[in-house]
């Protein structure tokens, strides 16, 4: 698979890979502590936190959201459309989704649907972040299946919140 490794200006590295024409994004700024820290028996330390699958076709909202997530304690993947997310979810189940509800191929509320028919996904709570701002979209959003909707502009304390509440038990045992 190809794979294209960048860092930025304040030094986050990221790790975009192409597969199957969808772009996937890792960033795995942790990656060094990981690498310097050890167990006993002479393994590798595992990420033990909260996988957490941001979806937005923006990437500096893409980049935004991991970057937050990242500083809250998660371990983030990211993907641009909803069939990257779809395949990223079934390869490695996240313990929270957070997406955008406007995508380029799929909508937001089509993927809802599909996670919530998939038996190994049905149980991971999923937060809207979107521009639809009307109160039909939030109930559409939600009746959906989504357990949270922030629309954009958000608060970055109301995120925090919702990944914590959703998150309390995971990010308790990694912290």
């Amino acid at each position: 698979m190809p794979e294209c490794h960048l860092k930025n200006a304040s030094g986050t590295n990221f790790l975009i890979v192409f597969r199957r024409s969808a772009l996937f994004m890792n960033y795995p700024n942790w990656i060094k502590d990981l690498e310097s820290s050890s167990l006993n028996s002479g393994q590798r330390a595992v990420d033990k936190r909260p996988l957490v699958l941001a979806v937005d076709d923006n990437h500096d909202n893409l980049e935004l959201l991991t970057q937050i997530l990242d500083l809250f304690g998660c371990e983030c993947v990211g993907a641009v459309d909803g069939y990257a997310a779809l395949s990223v979810a079934v390869d490695r189940p996240p313990d929270l989704i957070v997406l955008d509800i406007c995508l380029p191929d799929i909508n937001g509320i089509e993927l809802v649907k599909r996670i919530k028919q998939n038996p190994k996904l049905i149980h991971i709570p999923i937060v809207a972040i979107t521009a639809l701002a009307k109160t039909e979209d939030r109930d559409r959003i939600l009746q959906a299946g989504c357990v949270e909707y922030l629309s954009k502009p958000f608060n970055i304390q109301d995120l925090e919140t919702i990944i914590r509440h959703h998150l309390k038990y995971q990010l308790a045992v990694s912290g």
